[in-house]
């Protein structure tokens, strides 16, 4: 564990005051926004990595139904 001297607003200390253990308050508190954070910037990646990638999805399909209706009577 590592102890921390931290600051914060008046009305935030005030608001944890109900809570017995503010310490494992504040912990979960930190993590539960480092996971939102990370799972922000994943889902920003991924939306990334689909625009620069839709296009070669419509190039792909055009050349599997080409191969799919060969040799079809016409």
């Amino acid at each position: 564990m590592k102890r921390l001297n931290i600051t914060i607003p008046e009305r935030v200390a005030e608001a944890i005051e109900v809570y017995e253990n503010k310490s494992r308050f504040i912990t979960e508190a930190i993590i539960e926004k480092i996971n939102k954070d990370k799972k922000k910037k994943l889902d920003n990646l991924l939306i990334e990595g689909y625009k620069n990638e839709c296009g070669s999805d419509k190039e792909i399909n055009k050349k599997w139904e080409a191969a799919t209706i060969e040799g079809w009577p016409d």
